[in-house]
């Protein structure tokens, strides 16, 4: 018989490793603070995802209601992530000079989840997956947003289902580029 150990808080969260994860290359504090709140924002990032994954496949079943729920999940995480700037500007332009060196080239710029999310609303780019080329699954992940439909195309497709007069060009273009207002 294997003993198994009961359920705690930090053994669901994972706790351990999730605090473990923070690897300043100074000892300045203000480095791990800049750590923190990126990772944050990357854990964030994760959701938001999720949920627009979640969005989309409602919108393209006209689930609307499901749909209009994680998009809204999706706003309010964006407005936390908005305000975690506040934090970030306790640290002053100087403090952030002291240690940007040990950053390299490195810059959120490059950020997989973030250009996702940017492909998943429609803004889409391919030259951002050159900053993945050290991360197989990270690219991967990239590019098929980048290939997929949009939630805005899943949107419009939606409507023409709906009976709305929309034009055949939106319905039937190449997912990978960006949308062209008319």
């Amino acid at each position: 018989m294997t003993d198994i150990a009961p359920m705690t808080y930090a053994r669901y969260l994972a706790l351990d490793t999730l605090l473990d994860a923070q690897h300043p290359r100074s000892d300045l504090d203000d480095e791990m603070l800049f750590i923190i709140i990126h990772q944050t924002k990357e854990l964030w990032l994760k959701q938001i995802i999720r949920e627009m994954r979640f969005a989309k496949q409602q919108i393209e079943a006209d689930a609307l209601v499901p749909a209009y729920k994680a998009l809204a999940r999706v706003s309010r995480i964006q407005a936390v992530m908005t305000l975690s700037w506040d934090v970030l500007s306790t640290m002053t332009p100087s403090d952030y000079t002291r240690f940007r060196h040990v950053l390299g080239p490195s810059s959120g710029f490059q950020s997989d989840q973030f250009r996702t999310v940017e492909y998943m609303l429609g803004l889409k780019d391919k030259a951002f997956l050159k900053y993945q080329e050290d991360r197989p699954a990270a690219k991967a992940a990239m590019q098929a947003a980048l290939d997929q439909p949009s939630i805005w195309d899943a949107a419009i497709a939606a409507l023409a289902r709906a009976d709305f007069d929309i034009a055949p060009d939106l319905l039937d273009r190449d997912f990978a580029q960006s949308h062209q207002p008319s």
